[in-house]
């Protein structure tokens, strides 16, 4: 008689955690053993489904969270109510969670208040300051307290995990968002922005929108972009906008009348993927692009004051710039004037995988729910 296959639940709420689950998902869906449902928070909502139609994917359950400024505490609040009758009314053998947003952290808790088993994609991201990044930094340490299986993307990250003393199996997969960006880039993917000629200028792709930096830290990377401009003519700045209206006023207040400066609508993973490919450095303060864009060879300038991705910092794919004006400036100047210094960072080998992470991480837990028949 053959064995009822497994529930899974796979829960996001945030355009990073679809992509980076999008390549679990299918794995998982693609194997008769699991009956998995996808759970969405809505933490955010139309940057999550261009995500999901891009690869293909739907969701079985939709909380429908988001509200406009919505708090940390109300997305938590929201999250643990909506996932609780979830979970009561599935009753699944493992969630699996990615990453460090409020979603992961409220649907970790959802699950353990149920006794359920927790996978936690992406673990043992450390920065050691809880408030650097905010609230990512003790999302990722509260969430890895109470899982069951740690799917660690790179080394230094298992080693994290085992310095704090965490319960569960910790497993080597390397990172899901190498997955998602090599099947999305093997398309070619294009990027059409209105006015932009690719061939005319070496584009700077520009992303900022974390908490830490909103305020006077984002002035400062607005100043610095403004002077680089000025200082390399040859150069143009494509800047997608985080919808948040703390985050996108200042920019359209200080660079909106640039005549090199190009803000657009946050872009859909694909167009994100030919942009990264057409672009000629990166400046950004996102964690999953310091990932992405040395597997596409393009050196990236974090604009923040901590990584908790020193992998990339290590293997020289990165550099860490901080929000300050003139370190800003001194080293987008070095990239853009040193084709040597260029080259090294061009051609550093990228230490967040080698796009097999979701197949890994579907054999480990064949693996661990396979003792449960036994």
């Amino acid at each position: 008689m053959t064995p009822s296959p497994h529930k899974i639940c796979i829960t996001l709420g945030t355009r990073p955690e679809a992509i980076k689950l999008a390549p679990v998902i299918q794995k998982f869906r693609s194997c008769q053993e699991f009956q998995t449902h996808v759970i969405l928070t809505g933490q955010h909502k139309e940057m999550v489904e261009q995500v999901m139609d891009l690869f293909g994917l739907k969701a079985d359950r939709d909380l429908k969270i988001m509200q406009p400024r919505q708090t940390l505490t109300e997305i938590t609040y929201r999250s643990l109510q909506g996932l609780e009758e979830i979970f009561q009314d599935i009753q699944p053998k493992l969630v699996i969670v990615q990453g460090d947003t409020t979603t992961a952290f409220a649907a970790t808790l959802a699950a353990f208040y149920q006794k359920i088993p927790i996978g936690h994609v992406e673990a043992g991201l450390r920065t050691d300051n809880i408030y650097n990044p905010y609230p990512e930094e003790a999302n990722r340490r509260l969430i890895s307290q109470l899982t069951q299986l740690h799917f660690a993307p790179t080394q230094l990250a298992l080693e994290n995990l085992h310095r704090s003393g965490v319960t569960g199996e910790v497993h080597l997969t390397g990172n899901t968002v190498i997955d998602a960006l090599l099947s999305v880039a093997k398309k070619q993917p294009v990027c059409d922005v209105p006015g932009l000629d690719w061939s005319q200028y070496r584009v700077l792709l520009a992303t900022v929108h974390r908490r830490e930096n909103w305020g006077e830290p984002l002035q400062d990377i607005l100043a610095g972009f403004s002077l680089i401009l000025d200082k390399f003519p040859d150069t143009a700045l494509l800047l997608p906008m985080h919808r948040n209206p703390t985050v996108r006023e200042p920019i359209q207040t200080i660079l909106g009348e640039h005549t090199r400066v190009f803000l657009t609508e946050p872009l859909d993973y694909a167009q994100l993927v030919g942009a990264i490919q057409r672009s000629y450095l990166l400046l950004t303060d996102s964690g999953g692009l310091q990932e992405e864009a040395p597997s596409l060879g393009k050196p990236v300038l974090v604009l923040r004051e901590t990584t908790e991705r020193p992998e990339a910092i290590a293997a020289g794919t990165a550099k860490l710039v901080g929000t300050n004006v003139e370190s800003i400036v001194s080293a987008t100047s070095e990239l853009l004037s040193d084709k040597i210094a260029y080259e090294q960072m061009a051609n550093a080998i990228n230490p967040f995988g080698d796009g097999k992470a979701s197949e890994r991480i579907l054999e480990i837990v064949q693996r661990y729910l396979g003792r449960d028949n036994s």
